[in-house]
């Protein structure tokens, strides 16, 4: 019995699930939103909520722990820089679990843990891929209409073909 025991096992021996919830909150820092199963999430937020608290501080040895823990020095700057200044006011809190879908696999619980105000920083990158998404899409339809037009200008049939004509 595990009575009084805190913490998450997901599963894993020790480094496995260090490790697992390093690079979690990583990308938690890093695109403000995850989509991972709910146990994990849960595992997550308390060492997410403990990194902003870091950055929020932001001094250098706040620095030197968070750059200790964190993968990538880009979630380092990130955090100092931009997420630990937006929730300079509050106590606490920072993160929210929406419980979402299941897999489709093993019907585990899936759900998105993000930091709270990350609507606006979501909502330009879904606007960024559109642009880009759409400029692909011109691009894609302009060398379409070259091609037909080139196409028209040789006569309309491609020369590969028309041997084939020839020898029937």
């Amino acid at each position: 019995m595990r009575h009084k025991v805190a913490g998450y096992k997901l599963g894993r021996n020790t480094a496995h699930r260090r490790s697992l919830l390093r690079n979690l909150v990583t990308s938690v820092i890093v695109e403000e939103r995850v989509e991972t199963t709910v146990p994990k999430a849960k595992a997550a937020r308390p060492l997410v909520e403990k990194m902003i608290t870091l950055g929020k501080r932001g001094d250098l040895s706040a620095r030197r722990l968070a750059a200790g823990y964190l993968m990538t020095d880009e979630a380092v700057v990130k955090l100092f820089d931009t997420v630990g200044p937006r929730f300079g006011d509050r106590n606490g809190g920072y993160t929210r679990i929406i419980r979402t879908a299941w897999n489709k696999g093993d019907g585990a619980d899936k759900a998105f843990l993000e930091l709270l105000g990350s609507e606006k920083v979501l909502d330009e990158k879904r606007e960024k891929r559109a642009e880009t998404r759409a400029k692909k899409a011109a691009e894609a339809k302009k060398a379409m209409e070259e091609a037909e037009a080139q196409a028209a200008q040789d006569g309309g049939v491609e020369p590969a073909k028309d041997e084939e004509d020839k020898k029937e």
